[in-house]
C-alpha cells in the first residue's frame, strides 16, 4: 500500500510510468500464489493420470484471471488510486469483471472435480450444490449482488473508509472479486451448478442481461452529481491532475466501457460453449439412431442346398403365335 503521507508527491501519471510503475501488495501476491498453485498441482495431477487439461483454460487463467488481479492491486493502478479517482474505478471494475472471467474460463471448479480423489471430488460438488451456493449463484441474484457491491462501494461510506485503512482496501478488493466471480464461474462451468431450466439459450439471455446491469454503476458514477470520496481526492489531488469532478467522470466513462467490453467476450464464451454442447449431443443421437436402425442379420435356417434360379425363357417359348411356332420348330429341328 502506498504511504498516506506521499501520495500527494507521486509525479505526473504519464503513459510511461504507467506501464512501469508497480508496488508490492503482500496480501494479494499471496492469493494470487495460492490460486495458481492450487491451479497448477490439478493440471499436473490430471498429466500424470494421462488426462488433458485444456492449454486455452490454463492461458485464460492465468493471463486473465491472474494476470488481472496483479495488474488491478500492484500496477500503477493501485499506486496512483489514492490521488486520482479513475485509476481506482479501473481498479474494482477489473476485479469484479475482468479477473472473474479470466478465472472462469479456466474451469477451476472442474479442474478440483477431476483432479481431487473421490472422496474430496464429492465434498466439492456437495458444496457446490449446498443451499447456501444456489442462493448466492442463482441467477439474477448473483447479478443483483455485483451491481449491489458496486453501488454500495461509491456510494457509502465504505470507498472513502478503505482509502484511509490499509487493511479494508484489501478487504474491498476480496469483496469485489467474490462478488464478480458468484456470476461468472457457475455460468461458464462445465460443472451443473445452476438450476435444470437454466440451459445455454436461457444463460446466453442472461449475460445479455448482466452485461446492461453492468453498465449502470458507471453511468451513475460518471453522471453524479456529487463528488465520490469528494474530501479525500480534493485534499489529496495532485497539482498536474485534472479537476476533481472531471475525474470523476473519467472514472464512471472507463468503467463504463470497460463493462461493455468484458460483455462481448463473455458472451462469445458461453456461445462457444453453447455450439460444442449441441456438437456432443447431436454426436451422441447418431451414435444411438445408427445403433437402432442397424439391421440386425438372422441366420438363414438349413434348407439343404439352395435351389437354383429361374432361367429366363426367351420369347419364342413363351409366345403363342405362328413366328414363335416356326422358331420352336426349327429349334428342335437342330
Amino acid at each position: 500500500m502506498t504511504e498516506l503521507s506521499s501520495v500527494g508527491q507521486l509525479p505526473e501519471l504519464t503513459t510511461g510510468r504507467a506501464l512501469t510503475t508497480w508496488h508490492l501488495d503482500v496480501p494479494a501476491l499471496l492469493l494470487v500464489i495460492a490460486l495458481g498453485a492450487l491451479y497448477g498441482w490439478g493440471v499436473a495431477r490430471l498429466r500424470r493420470r494421462g488426462e488433458p487439461w485444456p492449454p486455452a483454460r490454463v492461458v485464460a487463467f492465468a493471463s486473465l484471471g491472474l494476470g488481472g488481479l496483479v495488474v488491478a492491486t500492484m500496477s500503477a493502478l493501485a499506486v496512483y488510486d489514492h490521488v486520482l479517482f479513475w485509476p481506482a474505478a479501473v481498479q474494482n471494475i477489473l476485479l469484479d469483471l475482468v479477473a472473474p472471467l479470466g478465472l472462469a474460463l479456466g474451469d477451476p471448479l472442474r479442474l478440483a472435480v477431476e483432479a481431487l480423489p473421490t472422496d474430496a471430488a464429492g465434498r466439492v460438488r456437495r458444496a457446490m450444490t449446498g443451499r447456501l451456493v444456489r442462493v448466492l449463484t442463482f441467477p439474477l441474484v448473483s447479478t443483483a449482488l455485483v451491481l449491489a457491491t458496486e453501488l454500495t462501494v461509491y456510494f457509502t461510506p465504505y470507498f472513502a473508509t478503505a482509502l484511509r485503512v490499509g487493511w479494508l482496501h484489501e478487504l474491498m478488493y476480496l469483496h469485489l472479486l467474490a462478488a464478480g466471480c458468484l456470476f461468472v464461474v457457475p455460468v461458464l462451468t462445465r460443472e451443473e451448478t445452476l438450476p435444470g431450466w437454466c440451459t445455454h439459450p436461457v444463460r446466453a439471455a442472461l449475460v445479455f442481461l448482466d452485461g446492461i446491469v453492468d453498465a449502470v454503476p458507471g453511468v451513475v458514477v460518471m453522471t453524479h452529481g456529487t463528488l465520490i470520496a469528494g474530501a479525500w481526492y480534493l485534499h489529496h489531488a495532485p497539482s498536474w491532475s485534472p479537476d476533481v469532478r472531471h475525474d470523476q467522470q473519467l472514472g464512471g466513462g472507463a468503467m463504463l466501457s470497460i463493462a461493455e467490453l468484458v460483455a462481448l467476450p463473455f458472451l462469445l464464451a458461453l456461445l462457444f460453449q453453447w455450439a460444442r454442447a449441441e456438437r456432443v449431443q447431436t454426436a451422441a443421437l447418431d451414435r444411438r439412431l445408427d445403433a437402432e436402425l442397424a439391421p440386425v442379420a438372422a441366420p438363414a435356417p438349413d434348407h439343404g442346398p439352395a435351389p437354383a434360379p429361374d432361367r429366363v425363357r426367351p420369347w419364342w417359348e413363351t409366345e403363342q403365335n405362328e413366328v414363335a411356332a416356326r422358331i420352336r420348330s426349327q429349334h428342335r429341328e437342330k
